[in-house]
């Protein structure tokens, strides 16, 4: 069953698109804002409290509704669906609009650095073992045009609780962005503190 949110969610990425990319006069961005100024009052009805962070799903699994890079309901999401396959590579295909530039018609280093961060991370998760990033480091071998995009990411070799992964995005086949990192998974019955 589809989130009932989610015609909302990607609403809500084609108003930022648009709002980035509109022309009209200020009469329509007027109009505009008022509808918008609607909305958000509809939508404020009922807020929780705090972050959404991850929701538990009926069935027991869970939903990451608010991440910046795969939330459902986050509209500045692109959104990211992670594949893995059987040989053990993750990755994802993706398509970066004006909501993501930093050069003109380039997708934002930084956006491209979040994206293999998530990835690589990826790569080094277990099942009710999260990890979290100890190093990054990056390669900007071109820039990255906004449009259409695979990134790509593999475990080099794992060491204890320490994963050493590699990644890298392309665009049209030439790789613009490599990736390098150490992602560590916290000890288990990690005393509190």
């Amino acid at each position: 069953m589809n989130d009932p949110h989610e015609p909302l969610t990607q609403s809500v990425r084609s108003l930022i698109d648009a709002v980035i990319r509109t022309e009209v006069d200020s009469d329509r961005i007027a109009a505009a804002h008022a509808h918008v100024a609607a909305a958000l009052e509809i939508l404020g009805e009922h807020l929780m409290p705090g972050s959404f962070g991850v929701r538990v799903t009926p069935d027991g699994g869970s939903a990451p509704c608010g991440n910046v890079l795969i939330g459902q309901r986050n509209a500045i999401a692109p959104p990211l669906t992670v594949d893995r396959d059987d040989a053990g590579l993750v990755s994802t295909d993706v398509t970066l609009g004006a909501a993501y530039e930093g050069p003109a018609g380039h997708v934002h280093g930084g956006v491209c650095s979040l994206i293999l961060d998530h990835l690589l991370g990826a790569t080094a998760h277990r099942p009710d073992r999260p990890a979290f990033t100890g190093t990054l480091q990056l390669r900007y071998v071109r820039p990255t045009p906004l449009g259409r995009l695979r990134a790509e990411a593999w475990v080099e070799h794992e060491d204890g609780r320490k994963t050493y992964a590699r990644g890298r995005i392309l665009c049209a086949g030439l790789t613009t962005v490599e990736a390098q990192g150490i992602f560590i998974r916290p000890r288990k019955n990690r005393p509190a503190g």
